[in-house]
């Protein structure tokens, strides 16, 4: 007999909306821990304009390193969206604040240390190049472009998270196979003519992650119709 597709296939989508909308990028308690002690991490390996990667559980974070122990990164972030303090902003996001920031669609392009912008993680460098190959931009350039996006910016799990940031300054190009992962995990539950309730969980989570304003409310019920359409 076979297994029952709904349960598995709403696990997997589960996992893929975690990987998008970074819940919990910071380890398990870690709201009011202080990050790593500077000098955790050697930077005299990074070069400004390079983009660094740190794995995690269920996502990867990005940014792009501007040289004396700053990066540039995107996070989602409720805060900007009620004050223009930038002592306050510029304090390490916390986890509510994170995921406020997803639900409310606002982030900022902050720069932090490398120990709080990595909290621990291991660093890849440049580990997309391999991807793009021709594109990539010179490194100057890649690090201009992120300081000139530092400040309050929208959010997007689709269309701006923090890969769709460190792709375009380092390949000129706004790209996140984050993304493209999640809505291939869609498409793959909505072809299932079985996982009817799977299906309308699928849209029940686009409509939570991506908001019910007037603007978004109707292009989140209709995206497993047009992913399925697209397949």
């Amino acid at each position: 007999t076979m297994k029952n597709p709904v349960p598995q296939a709403a696990s997997l989508l589960l996992e893929k909306l975690l990987l998008l909308v970074h819940v919990r990028p910071l380890p398990a308690g870690s709201d009011g821990e202080p990050p790593p002690a500077p000098g955790y991490y050697d930077t005299s390996c990074f070069k400004r304009g390079d983009l660094l990667e740190v794995p995690r559980t269920l996502f990867v974070h990005f940014g792009i390193y501007l040289g004396e122990n700053r990066v540039a990164h995107l996070m989602p972030d409720i805060l900007p969206a009620f004050t223009g303090d930038r002592r306050q902003i510029q304090q390490v996001v916390t986890n509510k604040r994170l995921i406020l920031g997803v639900i409310a669609r606002t982030a900022s392009i902050r720069v932090d240390t490398v120990e709080d912008f990595a909290y621990g993680g291991s660093i890849l460098v440049n580990h997309m190049d391999r991807l793009f190959e021709d594109q990539v931009l010179g490194s100057e350039e890649a690090a201009r472009r992120a300081e000139k996006l530092v400040g309050a910016t929208a959010y997007s799990l689709l269309w701006n998270n923090c890969e769709h940031f460190v792709t375009y300054c380092r390949y000129g190009a706004p790209v996140s196979f984050q993304t493209d992962k999640f809505c291939e995990t869609v498409k793959m539950i909505i072809r299932d003519q079985r996982s009817v309730l799977a299906s309308v969980l699928v849209g029940l989570a686009s409509i939570v992650c991506l908001g019910l304003a007037p603007s978004t409310t109707l292009p989140t019920i209709f995206i497993p119709f047009f992913l399925w359409m697209a397949g």
